[in-house]
This record gives C-alpha cells, structure tokens and sequence, in this order.
C-alpha cells in the first residue's frame, strides 16, 4: 500500500500515460514512414489534441474525486484510446487522411510524417525526463539521502 500511493501521486500517473502515448504512437509513425511508396497505403495516427485533452479531464477528476493530486487515473475510452485494468493504454489509430491521394491512391506526406516523428520523440522525452526526475525524488525520500 505504502509503494502504491507513492508511485501514485503527483504526476507520475499522468507522466506514464503520456510516455505510454508516445511510445505506441512512435510505432505508429515509423509504420506511416516505412509504408510511404506502397501503393493504396493509407497512414495511420491518433489525435493527440484529443488524447491531451482526455488526459486532462482525468487528471481534473482524479485531483476533484481524491482531494488532491493522489489516487487513480482513469482516461475515458474513446474510439482511438481505452485504458486497460492495471493502468495500460490501448491505441487504435485510423486512417490520418491529411493529404491528397497520389495516382497510386496512397496518402502519402513525407515531410507532416517527419514533423509527426519529431514532436512525438520530443514529448517522449519530456514525459520521460519528468518521470525520471520524480523517481529520483522518492528514491532520495525513500534512503534519506540529498
């Protein structure tokens, strides 16, 4: 119970769900980019202002049904997003369709695939970077040590 509610306070919840976002997202992504000259491909993503949006609500409510910023967070499922017992998140992405069809009939765009990649590796990192900073925090708490 102890280790429980300490890796589930502040932000680590919402850190994970968002590095967990990411990496899915990420195999997405080098999927579009390995598939750009099959004929008939049609790419493949999430909305990630949705999903930002949902993880928000849900850290609003765990904040409104726990007091504060300790306790459980659930992310609403939705089409291209559901959550698993033990925390996990599920993607399902669909067809992106953000560009015109080639006379191949694939949807392709090297360059918004490219810009995709770069920002999804950045919020990863991020998230990440967070999340390893907050673990150093209760690891230092834990052995009392500066």
């Amino acid at each position: 119970m102890f280790i429980d509610g300490l890796t589930n306070a502040d932000a680590i919840p919402v850190l994970e769900a968002a590095a967990q976002v990411a990496a899915q997202r990420h195999r997405f992504i080098q999927n579009n980019i390995a598939n750009i000259s099959t004929p008939e491909f049609q790419p493949s993503d999430i909305s990630v202002p949705d999903f930002q949006k949902n993880l928000a609500r849900a850290a609003e409510r765990r904040r409104e049904d726990y007091g504060g910023h300790r306790g459980e967070l659930r992310i609403e499922n939705t089409r291209e997003v559901s959550q698993g017992d033990r925390g996990q998140i599920h993607l399902r992405p669909s067809a992106s369709g953000r560009n015109i069809l080639f006379h191949d009939r694939n949807n392709r765009d090297l360059e918004r695939l490219m810009q995709d990649l770069a920002e999804n590796t950045a919020a990863f990192r991020v998230a990440t970077e967070f999340l390893r900073a907050q673990t150093e925090i209760l690891t230092s708490a834990i052995t009392e040590r500066p």
